[in-house]
């Protein structure tokens, strides 16, 4: 057998040694980053600290994805912006639905829930789709049956004074804004039609029967535009997320999400938030992503799938950012929303279009959670 080099074995661990640095109980610096790290959407600093308790503990530290159940479930408890977890954001009907994603980004599993009723503990219910079945996402009265069959609280009415009261304001508004394009009649709270003269010979003798014409929807105002249906200022009190991602000392990935949705929504809308690649989306090998904002858009690009595959190629986070955010600005310049990017060294950044934009931050090298602002 040939002997060993000692000068030449020396010198590979020293040159490892100025790579990969053992840190705070079993933590790793990478490239001069400490592990592990926590980020999430907006100054959610106690949902970041909830996670950041998980993951810092032990002399391996807590799992990834255990520290994002626990951020996510601090928001959700906190009903963070009114936007997530039970007692915000009523539906038509003045109902409170809840959509949840997690995703581990190092087998890459995913379980989510969509539209779920009547259970208050979403990303738990995420988590368990994801461990206990062979599915991804569940959705509406199934996925609460499944969730209080595994074990979790419910029924329990997800609505509050509060969202009622935004609710019953928005009736004696003639249910505006809401969701609706291309129906009549305007201006109330429906039911809606759609304005075109159907197509089908059956339906439109019905509608000859009833005296309705297309050219009398559009003289007795009954026109509801595109434009004017949708809600014209999307922002963080009504149309929100958080989006979380933990790189944890073993340097594993995992994002998670939970919302309760667009306010006044249309019954059985699913957002952005429960669907891999839009709202988050997280690789062992690359890093992770988080997006908040317009749902209803975002979902049409998967911005976070887009951003974590741009780092793949060998994008800074920064750049991936930002390329994922133009790329929807390029279709929908009016749109509203935001995403942060991470990568395995726990480079981080943010992108945003048409508001100004902020994410937490926790890692070994900091005090307490800092907020990073980014601007249009």
């Amino acid at each position: 057998m040939a002997r060993s080099n000692p000068g030449l074995l020396l010198g590979l661990l020293l040159l490892r040694l100025t790579w990969c640095v053992a840190v705070d109980g079993g933590g790793v610096e990478e490239g001069g980053f400490v592990f592990p790290v926590v980020v999430s959407t907006w100054p959610f600093r106690e949902a970041v600290r909830a996670a950041w308790d998980v993951v810092k503990t032990g002399g391996a530290g807590g799992s990834a994805v255990d520290a994002v159940v626990a951020g996510c479930s601090a928001c959700e408890e906190l009903r963070c912006d009114g936007t997530v977890g039970p007692g915000g954001s009523p539906d038509e009907n003045g109902e409170t639905t809840l959509d949840a994603l997690i995703m581990n980004g190092k087998t890459m599993e995913i379980g989510a829930v969509a539209a779920m009723r009547y259970v208050k503990d979403a990303i738990m219910a995420a988590k368990l789709v994801m461990e206990h079945t062979g599915h991804t996402l569940l959705v509406g009265e199934k996925a609460t049956s499944f969730a209080i069959s595994m074990g979790l609280a419910g029924p329990t009415d997800l609505s509050s004074p509060e969202s009622i009261e935004k609710w019953s304001n928005w009736r004696q508004n003639n249910c505006q804004p809401n969701f609706w394009k291309n129906v009549a009649p305007a201006g109330n709270c429906g039911p809606y039609h759609p304005i075109n003269i159907p197509k089908d010979p059956v339906k439109s003798a019905v509608w000859e029967d009833q005296g309705i014409t297309c050219q009398e929807w559009l003289q007795n105002d009954n026109l509801l535009e595109p434009t004017s249906s949708h809600f014209n200022s999307v922002n963080r009190h009504n149309h929100d997320t958080i989006s979380m991602a933990v790189i944890d000392k073993m340097g594993h990935v995992a994002v998670g999400t939970s919302t309760n949705g667009a306010t006044f929504k249309i019954p059985g809308r699913v957002g952005d938030g429960p669907i891999p690649g839009s709202s988050a989306y997280g690789d062992d090998e690359v890093g992770a992503c988080g997006a908040t904002g317009d749902g209803d858009i975002m979902m049409r690009f998967l911005p976070c799938y887009q951003v974590v595959e741009s780092m793949r190629l060998g994008m800074e986070p920064r750049d991936a950012a930002v390329d994922a955010i133009s790329r929807i600005a390029r279709k929908y310049p009016d749109f509203v929303g935001a995403v942060f990017a991470i990568n395995k060294k726990g480079v981080h950044a943010g992108a945003c279009h048409g508001w100004t934009f902020q994410y937490s931050v926790r890692n070994s090298s900091m005090q307490d959670v800092e907020v990073i602002t980014v601007t249009p």
